[in-house]
């Protein structure tokens, strides 16, 4: 089967593949869309996770052939190559409705009933409110989607429980990843989720296309083709040529761009909030269920059809793409203080506010705690023939870091034109006072 891509052309799609594309569980990534409420502000960015999906394997793919191509046509490689991408396919496929402040309304994660072989320590003993990384894994160990990858398993001996470990990031199966005593489980994560991973790849292209803006442009085929696979101590571990360095800063501030003029944009971020605030102010109305049978019915569609006939303002807020005024912003620490305060007040005054921060949203591998443990490596040949010398992304470039401790967007939302006379004045002398 081929799919004709915007994008990336024409993707290949192996007939083993077809059965797990077809199946009810992944047709529901169709109505569920890549950039949220995005679309109230680019109204050409309605596509879908489905299609992102197909995207990212098809891209994981590429870098896989790069990467060992002079193994590809051994079987073990070719399960591995197999279970990669699947896992790449299958990256969103718990994704909730809407954006990920549906996640709110989800169950704990023990009414999952997730087997426990696909639990971390952890989690086998603590509750917590369950994730849409939960249910991607409920999706692929336990439930009917698991009759689709009969092909696959028979064709190329993949395991469910391997595709699941690559989405999380651990495994308890090494061997299964292991080829002449080289682990190449860390690699293969890493291409799953990091800061170079075939997700980022993917939705950066993908979202600046349907946008209609160019900031999420980059040289994906330099980047592809200067991946290396690095060998330490017995595992493999992602790598990419000292010559392609400055192609990924360019990546990075493509990310950085897309993030601050697209996915932080201030009325989408709003919406979200909004939504939020429904969940909270109404929470008969909506809830994720924990069958994930049921869960297959959730959808952009069905959440939107709720809040189409809900009387909360919220939700009709959100319907009619209304969004409380923006009184302030801040970018920078020495703005902090000026929105504490505005915000001090507002509480005391008792008005209904909303506040969008930044902290945390371009990537989660600003929180130490976050970071993978397994970090990209820029390798380095003095001269031909001579052993590669492995150094941190970090140490190469510090855009990283400098995005990190730079990028701080704070914003403040009310509805004035609610509110006295009294408390308009004081709220406008308030933000035009400088910091």
């Amino acid at each position: 089967m081929e799919v004709r891509d915007p994008v990336h052309g024409s993707i290949h799609i192996l007939d083993a593949e077809i059965p797990i594309i077809r199946d009810d569980f992944f047709q529901r990534l169709r109505n569920i869309k890549q950039l949220g409420f995005s679309e109230y502000v680019f109204p050409g960015a309605t596509h879908s996770r489905f299609l992102h999906s197909i995207g990212v394997m098809n891209i994981g793919s590429k870098a896989f052939d790069t990467l060992f191509k002079p193994h590809l046509q051994k079987k073990s490689f070719q399960r591995l190559k197999e279970t990669f991408k699947l896992s790449c396919l299958l990256h969103d496929i718990g994704h909730a409705p809407l954006s990920h402040s549906t996640e709110t309304v989800m169950p704990s994660l023990s009414s999952l009933e997730i087997p426990k072989q696909f639990l971390s320590q952890k989690d086998q003993k603590t509750d917590r409110q369950a994730t849409h990384e939960d249910y991607t894994i409920k999706s692929i160990a336990d439930s009917s989607f698991a009759k689709s990858f009969h092909a696959v398993e028979a064709e190329f001996g993949v395991e469910r429980k391997c595709i699941a470990d690559l989405i999380v990031g651990r495994t308890s199966s090494p061997d299964y990843f292991t080829i002449e005593g080289l682990n190449y489980f860390p690699i293969l994560h890493q291409l799953v989720s990091s800061e170079l991973d075939c997700d980022r790849m993917d939705y950066l292209l993908r979202d600046s296309y349907f946008c209609g803006v160019s900031y999420g442009s980059f040289d994906l085929d330099w980047l592809l083709d200067n991946l290396i696979a690095c060998p330490i101590n017995n595992e493999v571990h992602l790598g990419i040529s000292e010559r392609a360095v400055v192609t990924f800063d360019d990546f990075l501030l493509s990310r950085y761009h897309m993030f601050v003029m697209v996915y932080f944009h201030y009325r989408s971020v709003c919406l979200e909030q909004l939504l939020f605030k429904y969940f909270k102010t109404s929470p008969e109305e909506y809830r994720i269920p924990s069958d994930i049978e049921e869960y297959v019915e959730h959808d952009d569609h069905y959440l939107m059809k709720i809040m189409r006939k809900s009387r909360n303002s919220y939700a009709q807020d959100i319907v009619k793409n209304q969004i409380p005024q923006k009184i302030y912003e801040s970018f920078n620490p020495k703005q902090a203080g000026q929105l504490e305060l505005i915000q001090k007040y507002l509480i005391d005054q008792d008005i209904d506010y909303i506040r969008c921060s930044s902290a945390g949203r371009l990537s989660k591998y600003y929180d130490e705690e976050a970071r993978p443990h397994h970090d990209i490596k820029v390798v380095r040949h003095l001269y031909k023939d001579a052993p590669p010398i492995y150094s941190s992304i970090n140490q190469a470039t510090d855009l990283f870091t400098k995005f990190s401790q730079s990028h701080a967007v704070n914003r403040l939302h009310c509805q004035m034109e609610k509110l006295s006379a009294k408390h308009k004045t004081e709220i406008l002398t308030m933000c035009q006072t400088s910091p």
